[in-house]
């Protein structure tokens, strides 16, 4: 059955909102509809073994090392930790107001988070705090309440509220995994990249595209994860999966010479260094017939939900589009199901 059988102009008139303010909580609710907030959880920041801290480039914070996979973390004149950078990637973990992340039709389980991920200007290198680069942006980046990757990556599941452009182009809302065909196995097509949601052609580095009028509003796995981290947020797109200054086309190319940091070899078998992983992270899954190191699949980690399980989103065929819900597999990597067996990698941008 497809539960995702609707018009878009239905879906629109069925959403006030996908990203609601509880004003008086002053928490962020991303739901179709509200829901009450219990205590947020506390989500691992991966092994703890800090060398000498480091004084601070701004006033009242000190920087620490971390390692596996080194990083620097960022305390307050309290100790409190208030964000993390690490080492060759530009994704910086911000510690602001707390969010509720939902998605009702596909799963029961909330995710409650303080984690605010951004794109820094520049990847991360040891010593960068006392560089001014780092020092204006943070500065801003600490005020910034603008969505991040985790509020933009659930703005295209189901029921997602559209979003124009000044030239009415919709960029942002309820996005399909692809149309329906007879030659894929799990019965819909991929190629559905961020170009063809948007409807529009593409200039890469390397390649030239033209969208395909059948996939309009359609982003497959990588292009779901192309069009978060790339056409929203601003990282570099490559067309092609050779490696370069930019994300490759698909998710095995993304997994092997992606940019970014390498959280845990792909050993071909199951990963399992999940205190490693923070929110924001690309997780990449062995969804073929043939087990091994192979990669067919990925998506992006979203944290520890309210069941106290790892949860991520990602596009897939079953539930038609972006989904952090069960329908065709929960969407966790601890435990015996689909998707945490076939966890293999992880990468931080």
């Amino acid at each position: 059955m497809n539960y995702r059988t609707y018009s878009r102009s239905q879906a629109a008139l069925m959403v006030i909102a996908a990203f609601t303010l509880l004003v008086g909580g002053g928490t962020f609710t991303y739901v179709a509809v509200r829901h009450s907030i219990p205590a947020p959880l506390e989500l691992s920041l991966g092994p703890q073994a800090a060398q000498a801290a480091t004084p601070a480039a701004t006033s009242g914070l000190r920087y620490i090392r971390l390692t596996a996979p080194d990083r620097t973390q960022v305390l307050d004149d309290k100790g409190k930790t208030i964000a993390i950078m690490t080492d060759g990637s530009r994704t910086v973990h911000l510690i602001g107001k707390k969010r509720t992340f939902a998605e009702p039709r596909f799963t029961k389980a909330k995710l409650h988070s303080e984690f605010w991920v951004r794109l820094a200007p520049r990847q991360w290198r040891a010593g960068a705090e006392k560089e001014k680069w780092f020092i204006d942006w943070f500065a801003k980046a600490r005020k910034d309440r603008s969505a991040d990757i985790l509020a933009l990556a659930m703005e295209y599941t189901y029921l997602g509220q559209p979003k124009r452009d000044r030239e009415g182009r919709q960029y942002s809302g309820d996005a399909a995994f692809g149309p329906l065909s007879n030659i894929d196995p799990d019965g819909r097509a991929e190629n559905s990249d961020f170009y063809d949601y948007l409807g529009i052609s593409w200039s890469f580095p390397d390649k030239e595209e033209r969208p395909s009028p059948s996939h309009f509003l359609s982003l497959d796995c990588s292009g779901f994860v192309r069009m978060v981290y790339g056409y929203r947020a601003g990282y570099p797109l490559l067309g092609t999966n050779n490696a370069g200054p930019g994300l490759p086309r698909r998710a095995t190319a993304m997994a092997s010479v992606g940019p970014g940091t390498q959280l845990m070899p792909n050993t071909g078998k199951r990963a399992r260094e999940l205190d490693r992983l923070l929110p924001g992270d690309m997780l990449f899954f062995n969804a073929g017939p043939i087990q091994g190191a192979n990669i067919e699949h990925m998506g992006i980690y979203l944290g520890v939900d309210d069941r106290g399980h790892h949860r991520f989103i990602s596009s897939r065929t079953t539930a038609n589009g972006p989904t952090m819900g069960d329908l065709g597999g929960e969407s966790i990597l601890d435990g015996t199901g689909y998707w945490a067996l076939r966890f293999r990698t992880a990468r931080r941008v």
